[in-house]
């Protein structure tokens, strides 16, 4: 493919987002802020490129006629939208056939040079881009830009990169192998709210001060909430219980922990909770994530499922993907196979779906307190005040509704 030809100085660049399956509602929402475009955009306007983010296939007019880029940067987020991406850079590539298209992120990382000939791209960018890095710790950045659809009323963060773990099925210790930790963050916060970005954000030696830091700006009232994308690594507590305390003071909110391997695990598992527990956080507020339709199996997925119910906290379940599979067609309502996504050798399609499903429903009597679960009652199809009394009735429940199910009976 021949080399475009960029001027050094001066460029016009062209920051997109593909179009992802993302619900319009959810564009802003904390898991799926393009983040990393923002900060693109913040960074080479402050060395004196013209930027522009766009979202989705846009043609010249929505881009802007007097918008020339001399180059397109294309983030990409899980390698099984990589379709996504490949439509994306071939749009703009018959859009804007002179510029160069580079495309970076997740999916760009992980399988650089799938990336490079699926999408016809020219360059790819692998991991984390550290100028820019480098001068967004330093200033903040304009999320106006990115309120359309929907306001943004968060700030994201990182007080860390990397993680010392090594779990196989993770692409996080790939993406960024070198860990670098922050010893303060209080200059970059200009939110109430906040949401960390780190892959271990305990795991950063300085945490105990970064901590102090929120605890101080919370009760300034200059900080309402935190909350940890990746949630905490439940090994690092069990070391050092007393900062369960600190993360509850500095306003962290819906923690998680990780239960990724065997039923025999627990014990460990239980006393992660209590330190939560014991310092201050309600059972039903507190996350578990569990991977599924992977080397454990349904079977004793769902034994972990019906402790989580003994401990009434909620699951945050996790369908595992290969982190080289380049497409996922799941379709919670049909009958599937692996040409539609993947189903691990150890695993059917019918048992990926049943555990989803208990899940949910599950999580739904955690929240609500109650000991059953109905589609009835969820669905408003009962008058309320029946519906109300009906909700705290006992397992003779089955001779009125004839759809209820108990989180711990199967």
């Amino acid at each position: 493919m021949t080399k475009k030809r960029i001027s050094k100085d001066g460029r016009t660049i062209l920051l997109v987002e593909p179009d992802f399956p993302i619900p319009a509602k959810s564009k802003n929402h904390r898991n799926f802020l393009p983040i990393g475009l923002l900060k693109l955009h913040d960074y080479y306007q402050s060395t004196g490129h013209k930027t522009k983010i766009v979202r989705g296939n846009k043609n010249k007019r929505e881009v802007g006629s007097r918008f020339k880029p001399d180059t397109i940067m294309v983030t990409s987020l899980f390698t099984y939208w990589s379709r996504h991406v490949r439509d994306c850079v071939h749009h703009y590539r018959a859009c804007f056939p002179d510029s160069e298209i580079i495309v970076g992120g997740i999916y760009a990382s992980l399988m650089p040079e799938h990336c490079h000939n699926y999408t016809g791209c020219d360059r790819v960018h692998i991991g984390v881009h550290d100028k820019v890095e480098a001068y967004t710790s330093k200033h903040h950045l304009n999320y106006e830009i990115l309120t359309n659809p929907h306001p943004i009323d968060y700030q994201i963060i990182h007080s860390s990169r990397g993680c010392m773990r090594k779990c196989h099925f993770c692409g996080a210790w790939r993406i960024e192998p070198r860990q670098r930790f922050k010893k303060s963050i209080c200059n970059e916060i200009v939110s109430r709210k906040l949401v960390f970005y780190d892959n271990n954000l305990l795991a950063n030696p300085n945490i105990e001060a970064i901590l102090d830091e929120l605890v101080h700006m919370k009760q300034k009232r200059k900080l309402l909430a935190c909350e940890s994308q990746s949630g905490f690594d439940g090994r690092v507590l069990l070391d050092r219980p007393h900062l369960a305390m600190t993360l509850k003071q500095a306003g962290f909110i819906y923690p998680r922990i990780a239960w990724d391997w065997e039923y025999s695990e627990y014990p460990f598992i239980e006393k992660q909770k209590e330190i939560l527990r014991n310092a201050g956080y309600r059972s039903k507020d507190l996350y578990i994530f569990m991977l599924y339709n992977w080397n454990i199996s349904f079977e004793e997925m769902e034994q972990k499922r019906k402790k989580c119910w003994d401990w009434k906290v909620q699951i945050a379940d996790c369908r595992y993907r290969p982190l080289n599979q380049t497409f996922d067609y799941y379709d919670p309502k049909s009958r599937q196979s692996n040409k539609d996504y993947f189903i691990h050798p150890d695993w059917m399609d019918e048992e990926v779906k049943k555990f989803r499903s208990n899940v949910r429903k599950q999580n739904i009597c955690v929240r609500q307190d109650v000991a059953f679960y109905s589609r009835k009652l969820e669905k408003r199809q009962i008058e309320k005040e029946k519906a109300r009394k009906l909700k705290h009735a006992g397992k003779e429940i089955k001779r009125i509704l004839d759809d209820v199910w108990f989180p711990g009976a199967c």
